[in-house]
């Protein structure tokens, strides 16, 4: 579980995030959606420690990451998986290369035990014999399976995916959205992924938190988005799935 507490930001004197609190609950996707310029991305990275909020605080599991020394950051950073929006794969480096680095840096794993752990999160996401081609070689969805083999091969407790679907088609989007919400549920992770995709909420949306001009405007289950008497939820919600029909019917 992770906690969020009256998280405030600003750059250059301008409001980013507004006291904003949350709980993200383990063993469920948990998303946080807003259009783009909402302040999503800026909250997770306070959440990892790439910013420090101007208040507020983010716990992970009872532990306050702001207080804690270097060791105990590192030790929690360890318990962490990340999936960039990109994919963020190194173009030269190998599949297997790619997945198994973070395991040398964050993992005394022998190289014998390295490759099985490699082998391992490839089959969990279905890609198998792929272990020697390089990212170019990879069609967009080949590239975001191997981007979260590599989140999940240090056993995360915490996965953070930034856009998922960013640039995929919408079978491969749902494709995606199934492997990351089927992780989150084996393991237990306390995953978030941070959408403008009303599919994405639709299909995997347990937990949900709406951002609004960094601001916390509503939260909810996917059933109860559909119900909601938010203003500014139902412009967001009603425009994303009114431009997914158009694009569809062209």
């Amino acid at each position: 579980m992770i906690e969020i507490k009256n998280i405030s930001m600003s750059f250059a004197g301008r409001q980013i995030l507004s006291d904003i609190s949350f709980v993200f609950e383990a063993g469920k996707t948990n998303l946080i959606i807003g259009a783009s310029g909402s302040g999503k991305t800026v909250l997770m990275k306070c959440m990892v420690g790439l910013h420090k909020p101007d208040e507020g605080e983010v716990f992970y599991d009872g532990r306050e990451f702001s207080k804690l020394n270097f060791n105990e950051k590192r030790s929690i950073r360890k318990e962490i998986g990340m999936l960039f929006q990109g994919g963020a794969l190194f173009d030269s480096q190998s599949v297997e290369e790619n997945i198994i680095f973070p395991l040398s840096i964050l993992t005394d794993m022998s190289n014998e035990e390295k490759r099985d752990r490699a082998n391992f999160c490839l089959k969990r996401v279905n890609l198998e014999n792929v272990n020697q081609l390089y990212p170019s070689e990879l069609s967009g969805g080949m590239k975001k399976r191997v981007a979260i083999a590599r989140a999940i091969s240090v056993q995360p407790k915490y996965l953070f995916c930034d856009e998922p679907n960013s640039g995929l088609d919408p079978q491969t989007s749902i494709v995606i959205d199934n492997l990351i919400k089927e992780i989150t549920h084996e393991y237990k992770i306390t995953t978030i992924v941070i959408t403008h995709d009303m599919n994405s909420v639709m299909e995997i949306g347990d937990e949900i938190m709406f951002i609004h001009n960094g601001s916390k405007l509503w939260e909810g289950s996917k059933e109860e988005v559909l119900y909601t008497e938010n203003p500014q939820l139902i412009d967001f919600v009603f425009a994303t799935r009114f431009m997914k029909e158009i694009r569809k019917k062209n």
